[in-house]
């Protein structure tokens, strides 16, 4: 079986790079690894040629780990309203106090469109939602004890890894086949959540219930899977530019499947920079139109 995981990179469409490097730095203790400019091999490998000399930045949380953040200069779309599309929604990322962080933000160029709270299904979770400099989502999420069901990891340092993506498609059933598929996760039923994000997004009560699903990956990490609302739009792009906000995910995988049927932008590569330290890569589409990055272990 083809080991999917863990979680290495969050790629995010930014409009101005070093904006992000000072947020991130100063609100959140994310160091920077890397402040560079596209090649046209990367451009080319995530199919975005407008991308040919854009900066970008590779940043980690406390400087160690392999969890980056990579901000990436592109033009958004218009008309880009965050919860409000398929594709990737947000990072949730594990922290060692919520409520404290969440104090910290206050004025910050982070904006808190969620307040501290436990998660519907268990008080062991605490977490806070709040959008970056570059709309981005984020969860912040603080693990406070065993949780019936999941392998989760307590946050090590006051921020830590990114440890779920959380991924809006039209089904949780249609947005799981394909990573079953191609990339041998397990099949995972849903199960009724409050997405709070979600429900003000699109103006329902606060107390809709939404399908949700948490897709195991390898080294404890998950894709949440949220069934989006029925009028949610596609997520759309510039042409040669990537997504608006959280644009792509990377995941380890033990070997790139070939001859599969999914398509990739670029035949699969080795890339000397990092996050690839001239492992091959390659990008594909999934079903909800979120750009997947490959990085091959």
């Amino acid at each position: 079986m083809t080991s999917f995981g863990p979680i290495t990179t969050v790629t995010i469409a930014v409009p101005e790079v070093q904006h992000q490097i000072d947020a991130y730095q100063l609100y959140l203790g994310y160091e920077l690894v890397e402040h560079a400019k596209v090649t046209p091999q990367l451009a080319a490998l995530w199919g975005r040629p407008a991308l040919v000399g854009r900066r970008y930045a590779l940043m980690l949380p406390g400087g160690s780990g392999q969890s980056f953040l990579r901000f990436v200069e592109s033009r958004p779309p218009p008309g880009y309203r965050p919860f409000r599309h398929l594709g990737w929604n947000a990072a949730e990322i594990a922290v060692q106090d919520t409520d404290g962080l969440a104090a910290r933000l206050a004025n910050s160029p982070f904006r808190i469109i969620g307040p501290p709270a436990d998660l519907s299904f268990s008080d062991q979770i605490r977490a806070t939602q709040v959008l970056g400099p570059a709309r981005e989502a984020l969860y912040l999420t603080q693990i406070k004890g065993p949780v019936e069901g999941f392998d989760l990891a307590p946050a090590k340092t006051p921020v830590d890894r990114v440890f779920v993506v959380i991924l809006g498609g039209r089904s949780v059933a249609e947005v799981n086949e394909l990573y079953t598929t191609h990339f041998g996760v397990p099949k995972v039923a849903d199960f009724p959540a409050v997405v709070s994000v979600i429900a003000d997004a699109f103006g329902h009560p606060a107390d809709t219930l939404y399908p949700i699903s948490a897709v195991p990956l390898a080294a404890q990490t998950y894709i949440e899977i949220d069934a989006m609302p029925a009028d949610t739009a596609p997520r759309d792009a510039e042409p040669g530019e990537l997504p608006a906000a959280m644009a792509m995910v990377s995941f380890r995988i033990d070997t790139i499947p070939e001859n599969s049927g999914l398509r990739f932008f670029a035949d699969p590569q080795p890339i000397a920079q990092a996050p690839y330290y001239g492992r091959r890569a390659a990008v594909c589409e999934g079903a909800a139109g979120e750009l997947i990055e490959l990085i091959e272990a």
